[in-house]
């Protein structure tokens, strides 16, 4: 089991993430949701959600589940981004993104996560992969 509040508040030093309004929702070694209210800062110039601001939080949900047991203390090493890939199937129709990440494979240095993210109307609105590596400490 996971103590939310450790991982919450080793993710507040996130500071792009904390400024563009991603909360960490759950935290389970089985999956990680994360959420973010849309507002005018996450719009484009033509009204739609910017692709940088779905990314953002699809990227961010990504780096939580593959540090969750670094980020309550265990000596287990940082894990980074080394490649990541998504695909923006539709446009936001709700009020708010939510990124569901799993888990695909986990070994002692090279990880892959699949991301899904909805809109609170259901509605499939990304999906990215990410290899995550690990650094020793």
């Amino acid at each position: 089991m996971t103590d939310i509040n450790k991982i919450r508040n080793f993710f507040s030093d996130d500071r792009f993430a904390m400024n563009a309004g991603i909360v960490i929702d759950d935290a389970e070694a089985e999956c990680v949701t994360c959420g973010m209210d849309i507002n005018a800062s996450h719009l484009n110039a033509g009204g739609g959600v910017q692709g940088g601001a779905i990314f953002t939080l699809a990227d961010f949900t990504f780096a939580v589940h593959c540090n969750l047991a670094h980020a309550q203390g265990e000596d287990v090493g940082l894990t980074v981004g080394q490649s990541c890939s998504i695909s923006f199937l539709k446009s936001v129709r709700g009020k708010k993104l939510i990124a569901r990440s799993t888990c695909l494979s986990k070994g002692r240095r090279i990880s892959v996560y699949r991301i899904v993210v909805t809109d609170d109307l259901g509605n499939n609105i990304a999906e990215m992969h990410g290899n995550g590596f690990t650094i020793q400490n």
